[in-house]
């Protein structure tokens, strides 16, 4: 199963890079050919991202990395149980990190992919061939019943709607959640332009997207503006420009006082979750207050940027062992 999770890795490198496919030729042919129309589907879905999102999972799920994750289980007798995987499709690749995990612990996976999500199912056609085991990867187009176990990802609504069908199985149900970063204003140039990373990539749809930055009273906007820069171009994309375009005016419409720089829209909000094209900012007098905050809302929080805490420009770069909502997976998935 290692060599069988290494080699997925290699055969996303390879159509990541536009390299010649060594691993199984017409099965990545086909993913290639679904990277290229992925955003008629989901207009998000931009070429860039999407192979960003492979050649990122691709160097995690080196042989390295592979043996050192696995390592930190105990695997028993293996005992597939059915799991039932709802995926969101706010991102490329967004439910991969679910699939790999029920495929290493050699369960049955049955997935539902988002109706946005054109992606994912050639990605899991891609897994049926390499693992040599494609029986136990069925996708399903409408609701899932009668599995053992369930992991479901969406949005506070789509969580009730979870617990409700499934609160009775073992089950992990994740709801919307929002990064922060916390800013002293000694950040270096390169820091900045790591944030930027952390903001931009995939839009900022991302629950490891920083939505919103904590700063000193006495920050100094025009060195955050300056690393931004390179990410100018984002606003030509029609979608995020129409969200850009919106904000900006019902905020001036409102007189709500506002920074921006012509692609993007900070705002002063004691809210986390910021619209596409918009991020929110509070002021703060003690780093202590922050902590004290984050610790009593830290339900609403997938990560962390600061001194202390996750380096800037990594977000979105999550390694094997980052769980979402910091709840074990695979440890979930060897309990059942």
């Amino acid at each position: 199963m290692k060599e069988q999770l290494v080699n997925f890795g290699k055969a996303l490198g390879e159509i990541a890079s536009k390299e010649t496919f060594s691993i199984h030729p017409e099965a990545q042919q086909k993913l290639e050919n679904a990277v290229l129309i992925a955003w008629h589907k989901n207009p998000w879905f931009s070429e860039e991202n999407v192979r960003f999102a492979m050649k990122t999972w691709s160097e995690e799920l080196d042989k390295t990395s592979v043996e050192k994750w696995l390592s930190y289980y105990s695997f028993g007798q293996n005992n597939p149980k059915k799991i039932g995987i709802i995926s969101a499709g706010n991102i490329p690749l967004v439910g991969l990190h679910d699939l790999i995990c029920a495929w290493a612990t050699g369960h049955e996976v049955h997935i539902k992919f988002s109706s946005d999500d054109s992606l994912m199912p050639v990605v899991l056609e891609l897994v049926k061939v390499i693992s040599g085991i494609p029986d136990r990867f069925v996708e399903h187009k409408h609701l899932l019943k009668n599995a053992d176990a369930y992991i479901a990802t969406g949005s506070d609504n789509s969580a009730r709607y979870f617990d409700y069908y499934f609160g009775k199985y073992p089950h992990i149900i994740r709801k919307n959640r929002n990064s922060v970063a916390i800013l002293n204003g000694e950040e270096s140039a390169d820091e900045l332009k790591g944030l930027a990373e952390d903001i931009f990539r995939y839009f900022g749809l991302g629950c490891r997207s920083v939505s919103k930055i904590f700063i000193p009273r006495d920050y100094d906007f025009q060195k955050f503006f300056a690393a931004m820069v390179d990410h100018q171009k984002i606003v030509e994309h029609n979608r995020y420009g129409n969200n850009y375009d919106y904000y900006r005016t019902i905020y001036m419409l409102s007189q709500l006082p506002i920074w921006e720089n012509g692609f993007m829209v900070l705002k002063e909000d004691q809210g986390y979750s910021s619209p596409v094209a918009v991020v929110f900012y509070e002021y703060y007098d003690r780093l202590e207050d922050v902590q004290n905050e984050l610790n009593n809302r830290q339900e609403e929080i997938q990560c962390i940027v600061g001194k202390g805490h996750l380096p800037f420009g990594t977000t979105q770069k999550p390694s094997l062992s980052d769980y979402a909502d910091g709840v074990d997976t695979v440890q979930f998935l060897l309990n059942i």
